[in-house]
């Protein structure tokens, strides 16, 4: 009896990217249902009283594990599924891939997504009216300083954490790629920060992404060019 994986995401949620890239790293089979989360439909309610995304549910046979929003996945798929490791091989590689998990869920997050996707993506996904042009700035910003930083860890690394691609860089290029489908990252400013998602947008588990569209929401014409 084989185990079915279904993931239940929004396609432009920097959350449910971050799983989607893991587990297509890790090539793990799974079904894909896309939620409109800002609905509150009642049978993703059932699955995650959080109303939050993404949600993957295991089954196998009568057996079903629900396991609710992006840490919690993570943290299972590694546990589940070891090879190839996405978290780092020793623990200082694994402290500092947590470290700027954390960064791109909390900061950037608060920093970047909440002005610039809230102004792009969710006003127009709730009806909301136009975007407010001090938020876009203040947003716009903000990206800037972060791409900075991205710009000094890899003057000295491979990758964001380390010598390996790991789960920190997952969790940066779910949140750019974000903002990358409208078209705000200043990437001729940041080659370093650019080279670093060019090598990421070319490995398989990122071509799902590059597909993604959703009604309304046209992306940037540069989006799926992996030569951008």
């Amino acid at each position: 009896m084989s185990l079915e994986r279904t993931l239940h995401h929004f396609p432009l949620d920097p959350a449910s990217r971050q799983v989607r890239l893991a587990m297509g790293e890790k090539r793990l089979a799974f079904t894909e249902v896309a939620v409109k989360y800002w609905e509150r439909p009642k049978d993703f309610i059932r699955l995650n009283p959080s109303g939050m995304t993404p949600v993957l549910v295991e089954s196998e046979g009568d057996a079903r594990l629900v396991l609710c929003e992006s840490r919690a996945i993570l943290d299972h798929l590694e546990e589940v599924n070891p090879e190839p490791p996405l978290l780092g091989r020793g623990p200082a590689e694994r402290a500092e891939a947590r470290r700027l998990m954390q960064w791109f869920d909390r900061k950037f997050d608060f920093e970047v997504g909440g002005f610039l996707l809230h102004e792009k993506m969710e006003k127009r996904l709730l009806g909301l009216g136009a975007p407010e042009f001090a938020n876009l700035r203040q947003g716009r910003e903000a990206l800037k300083n972060h791409l900075f930083y991205v710009e000094a860890l890899l003057a000295d690394r491979d990758w964001l954490a380390g010598k390996r691609l790991s789960l920190a860089d997952f969790a940066a290029a779910a949140h750019l790629s974000v903002i990358d489908y409208f078209g705000d990252v200043p990437w001729a400013d940041f080659p370093q920060a650019k080279t670093w998602y060019m090598k990421l947008k070319s490995r398989p588990c990122f071509r799902p992404l590059l597909t993604d569209r959703w009604p309304g929401l046209t992306p940037a014409p540069h989006y799926d060019d992996l030569d951008f």
